[in-house]
């Protein structure tokens, strides 16, 4: 009767200490509205670093949530598989203007680089989304560098010539492209570097753009992706998704050492997830297949490939599993490099929207996403068994 008691007390006062419980274990709060000198923190993407450290990356929105602002990228480390996390740091900024759309990866065969070296991709624009669809504006595409695992950051480089074709000749004479690209993004979420096969090494970014005047159900916009063999000194575009409102995009390498890219459908015209799939890392695309096992109600999602065992490899991917609202953040499976997907585990059943998924040093998954209407960006992480019981 005492053990009972002090039991129930004991789930009172913290309810996560359940005897048999299952992961996620209790989340963290990484980046909390109103704190450090923001209004509002969004778009999360997460990297774990050699040494274990993860590394968080969010837009940290100075006056307001609005995607257009004063906007800097920021970052805190967490040397403890997400339970404590360091002081913000801001790892990118635009002056009073935008830098956005955080992308970054590791490069881990850089010969020049054995500890590894750190890429943050990302995005600078003058105007938002809207005006710039109707043909304002530039939206830029950058990267740093670090070889001390964010601690310092190399100079940025600029890198739109290669890997968009804006035609805005009256900022740049290098921008008098005629495909007219006007909106532009990376992801949202972490880069990637292939690990195995003839493509091991490159680094590979997705990204969306518009092109040309706006058509309705935003149908000028296209997922694409571009990459990198010689680590960041040239980039190449890949051909576009075949999909017009295709749009935010993550990707993924498959068991045969190919490519997954897995778009949000912006057109709205099925509330489900883009598939398109790439024997070349990027260079080709099969034809897209609408996911009808991944609902979405237009919004990010994040996929990443997992090893639970040294013969097999899968697909992870998360969003809000609603085909309506943004809620119900769920994690998915699958064991055929995409072609399918487990009915998935829900991380939270609340109001939640963009997220991205990582690897611990442990061999967790951990999980950072947008809660409870973008008051939060918050860290949580769970068991390969858990997510397949």
């Amino acid at each position: 009767m005492l053990h009972s008691f002090l039991l129930a007390i004991s789930l009172w006062l913290n309810p996560t200490v359940l005897p048999d419980q299952k992961p996620p274990v209790a989340e963290t709060t990484i980046f909390q509205s109103g704190e450090d000198g923001y209004k509002c923190f969004r778009i999360p993407a997460i990297v774990k670093a050699p040494n274990g450290n993860l590394l968080a990356f969010a837009e940290g929105r100075r006056k307001d949530c609005d995607d257009f602002g004063d906007i800097d990228i920021v970052m805190r480390i967490s040397p403890d598989n997400g339970q404590t996390w360091g002081p913000l740091q801001i790892a990118a900024d635009n002056g009073s203007l935008q830098a956005g759309n955080p992308a970054p990866v590791f490069d881990l065969t850089d010969k020049n680089f054995p500890q590894g070296r750190l890429f943050l991709v990302y995005n600078t624009g003058v105007m938002s989304e809207s005006e710039l669809r109707k043909g304002g504006g530039i939206r830029e595409i950058w990267y740093k560098t670090s070889t001390d695992g964010g601690q310092t950051w190399a100079d940025a480089v600029n890198i739109t010539t290669q890997v968009s074709k804006p035609h805005q000749p009256d900022v740049n004479p290098a921008y008098a492209f005629s495909e007219d690209w006007r909106w532009y993004a990376n992801t949202p979420g972490h880069a990637l570097q292939m690990k195995k096969g003839r493509y091991k090494g490159r680094i590979f970014v997705a990204a969306n753009h518009t092109a040309g005047a706006e058509q309705p159900q935003f149908r000028d916009c296209r997922a694409h992706g571009f990459y990198s063999d010689d680590h960041g000194k040239s980039w190449k575009l890949t051909p576009d998704v075949a999909y017009p409102g295709s749009n935010e995009s993550t990707a993924a390498e498959t068991s045969d050492g190919g490519l997954l890219i897995n778009s949000r459908n912006q057109s709205g015209d099925a509330k489900n997830r883009l598939l398109s799939f790439s024997k070349t890392a990027g260079e080709s695309w099969e034809p897209v297949r609408i996911a009808t096992d991944l609902p979405d109600p237009v919004c990010e999602g994040s996929m990443i490939d997992y090893q639970p065992s040294r013969r097999k490899t899968v697909l992870l991917f998360s969003n809000p599993n609603s085909p309506k609202t943004r809620t119900n953040m769920t994690v998915r499976v699958s064991t055929d490099d995409g072609k399918t997907w487990s009915g998935g585990k829900e991380i939270y059943s609340g109001s939640s929207a963009y997220s991205d998924l990582v690897i611990q040093k442990d061999g967790t998954i951990g999980i950072v996403y947008e809660k409870d209407r973008y008051s939060k960006i918050v860290y949580t992480h769970f068991s390969y068994n858990w997510l397949i019981e």
